[in-house]
């Protein structure tokens, strides 16, 4: 077919998208801001409620997506205008430079083992470091490394060991158009910052950490290879504290939504915590138990009988003792205040929109909630449609929501993207 359609964003709802676009035999043009594609998900250690492994599950799609002939990847890469209507979008894109050679490069890591400096790694979530040339991931797609420009102090060094001479000394940004017929908006989501909640202590104190940190902490790709433990003593802790609703549900922060995920995630680690070592004592901190999707209930109570201590209250301060922390909670089931003294305190840091998509929504003329998130065109009508036709948001773009959801809205927004391109065939001739 002679259509085309746009995805902005690569993670598992774009990916998914562009892949159920593609086996239609239509061209899609796979958007990412990243070095490579997978979004969070790519992130995880594992899945709820299976306990599977994350990357299992998405790097046969990555994959899928390197080789189909009908995914055109546009990696490092922004939209920066858009016009048009339904059937004929023209859109403006920014490929910022790599400075790699991606037609010579074979990701072989002979330049990163050889580089010399060592940078905050913002895919391990800070608890890890990267180099100046690097790969976003060890599964990256495309599978070829990245120059950081900034940090890059030009010793010479990755030039010379590299035999291909795939690394550029001097890039400029590329400027391309492209005419599709549809847009589905995937550009995912951002994690709450936890320094807004000051009395948790997080910055301040090394052993209060964040859900993301804790997943990479857990991740065998990871920067601990897998092994919980504490920032302040590098040894496992034998006391973990969960505490939930960290940016979600609190009108404090401007943030009255459920973030959809974070009962469920805190409830894997904790289950994952308990099955490597049953005798650390794991406590989840709550407002409510939110387990509403398939599974999902069991898998709560299958915490439960692990021991695992659910406690319904929000916690106070978090503050110094000795060489650790303690706060107080009242356990509002009870009326009882405790004081606990946890070794490793986890903060369920909510979902936040994607730092671009309100200049995105803004160029693609489809509103914003007060929340930030896209504003669909009704509610009643599905989770995909926005008040612009043509135009179409898959995954967290609209709301939190978790795996499968976001799956499910990917394929939805393909199919609504293919049903234009099949007017638009019937159309052109007629």
């Amino acid at each position: 077919m002679a259509g085309s359609v746009a995805v902005i964003g690569a993670g598992v709802a774009g990916i998914q998208a562009a892949l159920d676009i593609a086996n239609h035999g239509i061209l899609v043009h796979l958007i990412e801001r990243e070095p490579s594609i997978g979004g969070h998900m790519a992130q995880l250690d594992k899945t709820f409620p299976t306990n599977d492994c994350s990357m299992c599950i998405l790097s046969p799609k990555m994959a899928d997506v390197a080789r189909h002939p009908l995914i055109q990847l546009h990696t490092c890469s922004t939209v920066e205008g858009i016009k048009g209507k339904v059937g004929r979008f023209t859109l403006t894109i920014h490929k910022h430079p790599r400075f790699i050679d991606e037609s010579l490069c074979n990701g072989c890591g002979d330049c990163i083992r050889i580089c010399p400096v060592e940078v905050y790694n913002r895919f391990d979530a800070g608890i890890g470091t990267r180099k100046a040339i690097y790969k976003p991931q060890p599964q990256a797609i495309p599978d070829i490394v990245i120059k950081d420009s900034e940090h890059c102090i030009e010793c010479g060094l990755c030039y010379d060991i590299c035999d291909r001479d795939a690394i550029l000394r001097e890039e400029t940004e590329k400027v391309m158009e492209i005419i599709v017929t549809s847009v589905i908006v995937a550009v995912g989501y951002t994690v709450f910052d936890a320094c807004q909640k000051a009395q948790f202590g997080y910055l301040r104190f090394p052993d209060v950490i964040t859900s993301l940190e804790l997943e990479r902490m857990m991740n065998a790709n990871g920067p601990t290879g897998g092994e919980v433990r504490r920032l302040s003593t590098g040894v496992p802790p034998r006391e973990v504290l969960f505490i939930q609703c960290v940016g979600s549900r609190d009108m404090s922060v401007k943030r009255p939504y459920c973030s959809s995920v974070c009962c469920m995630a805190a409830i894997k680690n904790a289950i994952l915590i308990k099955e490597k070592d049953p005798e650390t004592n794991v406590t989840i901190c709550y407002h409510d138990i939110r387990a509403y999707g398939k599974g999902y209930e069991e898998y709560y109570q299958r915490a439960e009988r692990m021991g695992i201590r659910f406690l319904r209250g929000l916690p106070g301060c978090v503050e110094e003792e000795g060489r650790g922390v303690s706060l107080q909670v009242e356990n509002t089931e009870t009326g009882e205040v405790l004081t606990l003294h946890p070794e490793l305190v986890v903060l369920a840091v909510g979902m936040d929109p994607a730092p671009d998509l309100q200049r995105l929504a803004k160029m693609l003329g489809i509103p914003v909630e007060e929340t930030g998130f896209v504003r669909l065109k009704d509610d009643k009508m599905g989770p995909v449609l926005t008040i612009k036709p043509g135009i179409y948001v898959a995954g967290t773009v609209s709301s939190p929501r978790d795996i499968p959801d976001s799956v499910t809205t990917g394929e939805a927004a393909a199919m609504k993207a293919f049903r234009d391109v099949l007017a638009a065939e019937v159309k052109k001739h007629a």
